[in-house]
């Protein structure tokens, strides 16, 4: 109501401003409605982070819990799916050796769809390990049918294992993660496990800090807040342990959508299946250290969001579930919309600055609906959201404080993008899996990622030329407000979109039009680094060749220095192996 009645006065102030303005009246109308929507829907979707920061502090202590050990434990088969992943995909196979459970329940599946030299890296490790006594395999194709889940697919027809555990090529398990989460499944409407990740190079930069953070939230605060408040939660595509019988139930891997890993959780919670999310236990994994990684990163999870919600989300609503299932799979599955609000807003900016100054400079209502408007928008609900996922992960989270503005301003730069991808998404084809490069990072200091880097061929385009000039008319809007002079809270939230599509334009242009060639010799030298000089290895599974060594340490360390600082650690214990597994081995 509240909307309503000022959407209504600020119509009849601008009515009366223009009275004698001719044909330009029904333009003004037109123009205001679709502003005023923008804003509601913006605003609604940030009500909406509002609600899932009081389901978490609401639910937060409904943690799951294990109620009885498995007398012999399951057969678990982990699979490494891949596609060109030479500088990590040694390291995975190396890191899945390692997982503390008894050698014959454990079967290890590498899924490599690879057509560059990733494929003799990962066939010699698997010859390697085949050696020492795993049961390990290597599954390749000769196409990339499905892409990610046709390989999944492919990989559940050869095993026989009944509990199923997904881990990607840049990730690190832990050697005692599946005995900490298989006991979760004694319980047998449990489908799904899945971990929280963290991140080998959270610190390196500002975007991957930046990037953290944005996934803290989702993780800490979105996860946490729909799964234990009874709500469908969505398998991350790794990291996660599932029961066969669920995957097959729930009509398995599909690949008509970018994100199967988001079709199938619903579609196994659809069919009655429970979900666990598990934030004590973690697995780390590197994040995308340049721009155009994350940016490809984030168009694939778009899309596919908007796939699945295409695919889904009219059974979901015709469906007998409860109202609160089916209205948090509404936001949860329409999220990706936001962006296409974001960058119509940044459109409307112009001409909204305009009508404030000039047609009704001393409207009260005006100043409300684009200053106060600005400032909910840009700062107290996202800022609210991503900060309760800091205070939940760290004591010393008021550190993470000064990130939040560089946090918000490249969501805005990346709007643009992932625009494109959702409408791509609800009006296109599925597409190409396009697979998010990997370069091996091991530790925040770790600058070796900027020679490796050299050997990509990111695809030109000239989607940074509109950004740039979406940042150049921002600059625009804030030179309007200097020279009027009447509007001064609105340039802090002004220079906030112009730095986010400044900064991810020219990082792009950057990296797709200023790299030097590399050459085939300097190519060479960088994989022979990583992957030519293996070492022998003793039976108790030591890391094999000279990067791994580093490695051998990083996840047990990444660990330890999150658990320092980490308030979930602190108050939450991990599951430890009882007398009957170890007998079992």
């Amino acid at each position: 109501m509240i909307l309503a009645q000022l959407g209504g006065n600020v119509i009849n102030t601008v009515s009366r401003s223009i009275e004698l303005a001719g044909w330009y009246k029904p333009a003004y109308y037109i123009f205001f409605s679709i502003y005023i929507t923008t804003l509601v829907l913006l605003a609604i979707y940030g009500l909406h982070r509002y609600i899932l920061v009081y389901l978490y502090y609401k639910y937060r202590n409904n943690r799951p819990k294990i109620t009885k050990h498995f007398n012999e434990l399951p057969k678990v088969c982990v699979q490494l799916p891949m596609y060109n992943e030479r500088y990590v995909a040694r390291r995975i196979i190396d890191y899945a050796c390692r997982i503390d459970y008894p050698k014959s329940k454990l079967e290890i599946q590498v899924l490599d769809d690879s057509t560059d030299d990733t494929v003799d890296i990962a066939r010699q490790a698997v010859e390697h390990y085949c050696r020492q006594g795993f049961n390990i395999k290597y599954i390749h194709r000769d196409n990339r049918e499905g892409f990610k889940a046709g390989a999944l697919e492919n990989g559940l027809k050869q095993t026989d294992a009944e509990f199923i555990s997904i881990f990607d090529a840049d990730f690190l398990p832990p050697k005692d993660i599946i005995k900490n989460t298989i006991h979760y499944f004694t319980n047998p409407e449990i489908g799904m496990v899945q971990m929280r990740w963290e991140h080998l190079n959270r610190d390196y930069s500002l975007l991957t800090k930046s990037q953290a953070i944005l996934l803290d939230g989702h993780f800490m605060i979105e996860h946490t807040a729909r799964n234990r408040s009874g709500r469908f939660m969505s398998f991350n595509g790794t990291a996660g342990i599932w029961r066969r019988e669920c995957i097959e139930q729930a009509g398995g891997w599909q690949h008509d959508t970018l994100t199967e890993d988001l079709d199938l959780s619903y579609r196994a919670q659809m069919k009655g299946w429970k979900f666990v999310f598990l934030p004590e236990i973690i697995s780390p994994a590197e994040l995308p250290p340049e721009i155009n990684a994350f940016k490809q990163q984030q168009h694939r999870w778009t899309k596919g969001g908007a796939q699945t919600a295409k695919k889904l989300l009219p059974m979901i609503l015709k469906s007998n579930l409860p109202w609160k299932i089916k209205l948090e799979a509404f936001f949860h599955l329409t999220s990706c919309t936001v962006y296409i609000y974001i960058v119509a807003l940044s459109v409307m900016l112009f001409p909204a600055l305009y009508l404030r100054l000039t047609v009704f400079p001393d409207s009260t209502i005006a100043r409300f609906m684009f200053d106060i408007s600005l400032f909910l928008l840009a700062t107290c609900s996202a800022s609210a959201f991503y900060l309760c996922s800091q205070r939940e992960i760290f004591n010393q989270w008021r550190d993470k404080v000064k990130y939040l503005p560089f946090l918000m301003a490249l969501g805005i730069g990346i709007s643009l993008s992932n625009t494109l991808a959702a409408l791509e998404g609800f009006f296109g084809k599925c597409g190409e899996f396009v697979r998010t490069p990997k370069f091996g990072v091991q530790t925040d200091k770790d600058e070796d990622w900027k020679r490796k880097v050299k050997t990509l061929r990111f695809r030109k385009s000239l989607l940074p030329f509109v950004e740039m000039g979406f940042g150049f008319y921002m600059v625009g809007c804030i030179l309007m407000c200097l020279y009027y002079g009447t509007a001064p809270m609105s340039i802090p939230f002004l220079v906030l979109f112009a730095c986010g599509y400044f900064y991810v334009s020219f990082l792009s242009l950057a990296l797709q039009w200023q790299r030097s060639p590399v050459s085939q010799a300097e190519e060479l030298t960088i994989y022979d680094l990583e992957h030519l000089a293996p070492n022998e290895v003793s039976t108790d599974a030591e890391l094999i060749h000279p990067s791994s060594q580093v490695a051998d340490e990083v996840p047990f360390s990444a660990s330890l220095s999150v658990s320092r600082d980490s308030k979930v650690f602190a108050r939450e214990s991990i599951v430890e192996p009882r007398i009957g597994e170890k007998e079992a081995r």
